[in-house]
């Protein structure tokens, strides 16, 4: 599917270590010219070692021996910056090696995006943005908006996440990519599972937007990284989640996609796929 996408003009592919998924793209970069293709990762690094060890799962992970983005995955503001300062260093040393082509972070926080703006080490965003500001962890659609001109303003390269607010906008399809294609950034990352949704979003991204994306049979997924907190429970009319063992659990029998749920997640860990 990654060659499909290739072969249609998709040459920006979007990973992170969390996904687990790097031997996908070694034999992907098998069986094309590398230097087609732009790749980005993300990591959790926080100090020296930590960021060695990221970066070099990546690189022998996909088989390649360069990231043209690799970043630090949700970055909350400059106070979490300060925080991975040994990290940036390595990464800034490795940059000046060419094993990483450009340095950036991704934020589901308003004030991560403006840190960013103001921090000349990052050239790459990847901001969370939607047509109802879903997942937007401390402001509202129009503040992230804000900080998207701030960094557009500061040069930075902009690839925006959950434009379909991780599967809870699919009743809004058309609304929502159009909403999308609108903003000021370079980049737009969207979940693909197939090449009929290849061709669709392709379509979309061309101005033939259809009113209804790929019909199939979608569930909601609740991430690893759940911290059983309840509220989604707590949320639910359907009676569909329940906390076992420390973790939200979904009844498939009882779900009905509302996507209520999503509201009230702090950890912004539902999607329905």
């Amino acid at each position: 599917m990654f060659c499909y996408a290739l072969e249609k003009g998709i040459n920006f592919f979007d990973t992170a270590e969390l996904y687990r998924n790097y031997d996908h793209f070694r034999a992907f970069f098998q069986q094309i010219d590398r230097q087609n293709v732009f790749w980005a990762s993300k990591c959790y690094a926080y100090d020296r070692e930590t960021a060695k060890r990221s970066l070099a799962l990546a690189l022998d992970g996909a088989g390649t021996d360069y990231l043209d983005f690799f970043m630090l995955h949700e970055q909350e503001s400059e106070h979490t910056l300060r925080g991975h300062a040994q990290a940036i260093d390595y990464f800034m040393e490795m940059k000046a090696q060419g094993a990483i082509r450009h340095f950036g972070i991704s934020t589901h926080f308003v004030a991560g995006a403006i840190a960013a703006a103001q921090d000349e080490r990052i050239e790459a965003v990847h901001p969370i943005i939607n047509l109802k500001g879903i997942g937007i962890a401390d402001g509202t659609r129009q503040d992230m908006e804000a900080a998207i001109r701030q960094l557009r303003q500061s040069g930075k390269f902009i690839y925006s996440m959950k434009a379909l607010g991780g599967g809870h906008l699919l009743n809004q399809y058309p609304q929502a990519l159009e909403y999308a294609l609108k903003l000021d950034v370079d980049a737009i990352a969207i979940g693909m599972q197939s090449s009929e949704e290849v061709d669709h979003n392709l379509a979309a991204f061309q101005g033939q937007i259809d009113p209804e994306p790929v019909q199939k049979q979608r569930q909601l997924v609740i991430d690893d990284w759940c911290i059983g907190c309840g509220r989604c429970a707590e949320r639910c009319q359907q009676k569909a989640i329940t906390i076992r063992h420390g973790k939200a659990v979904v009844s498939p029998e009882r779900c009905v996609l509302c996507s209520y749920c999503v509201e009230a997640c702090p950890e912004f860990c539902i999607k329905v796929i």
